[in-house]
């Protein structure tokens, strides 16, 4: 147990999915998990365990944004033993070669801030998925017929549309092939790769700026399903 998760050690599986909202992981939970079991609540950010295909699963919530993520991750890696997650989200598009519900698969995830300098001192601006899970996940998309985008997300610290000029912002990022933005990956693979755990970021555009299109609420919460199936069949 720790202040962030109330759950026994033996309730939490080495192999994780992390979606931001508690509302997807109990999405996740009653519709693919068998067993599937409560095993944190606090502060609202839900975990359950239970099995899929009789492999056990972990379901948690991270919250949105590094700060968030950086906990929970931290936490499932150091003190319950986790080797595994991917996390499942939602995007927003970067490249005229994405469309409302295409999934990506990030190769590495940039962040212009200070995540990694206020972690461990480190002047660490771009880092890179887990190579292993990311070669994992597009041998099962290959068998599953499940078309991937792939490619480096940007991982920013302030919600976009409420920037006060997010063109200047977008004037200094590098040119490394940026093809989608969130605001958990970064934290999430700089974590892992400091315990020597692995990560991976699937996410499935949400919003497309070039067309307008957005997705709704509840499209959102409940429209992320062959990407969850990827994750789920992946580990």
């Amino acid at each position: 147990m720790t202040i962030h998760n109330e759950a026994k050690k033996e309730e939490i599986a080495q192999n994780v999915i992390m979606p931001g909202d508690p509302n997807r992981a109990k999405y996740i939970a009653q519709k693919y998990l068998k067993q599937a079991q409560l095993v944190n609540n606090v502060r609202g950010m839900k975990a359950y365990t239970g099995f899929y295909k009789d492999k056990k699963i972990t379901v948690m919530a991270s919250g949105m944004g590094m700060s968030s993520i950086g906990i929970y991750a931290y936490e499932l890696y150091k003190f319950y033993d986790v080797q595994n997650i991917i996390r499942v989200g939602s995007c927003g598009s970067y490249s005229q070669d994405l469309k409302l519900k295409d999934i990506v698969l990030t190769d590495k995830a940039y962040n212009e801030g200070l995540f990694a300098y206020t972690f461990d001192n480190q002047d660490c601006h771009l880092v890179a998925a887990s190579e292993e899970l990311n070669k994992k996940i597009m041998d099962v998309a290959q068998k599953m017929h499940i078309p991937l985008k792939k490619g480096n997300t940007l991982c920013v610290e302030v919600f976009e549309p409420y920037m006060t000029n997010s063109l200047e912002f977008k004037k200094r990022l590098p040119d490394i092939n940026l093809i989608n933005s969130e605001m958990e990956s970064f934290a999430l693979f700089y974590i892992a790769k400091t315990l020597s755990k692995n990560a991976a970021v699937l996410t499935t555009v949400s919003d497309d700026p070039y067309t307008n299109q957005t997705m709704t609420i509840k499209d959102r919460e409940n429209s992320f399903d062959q990407m969850i199936l990827l994750a789920l069949e992946t580990l």
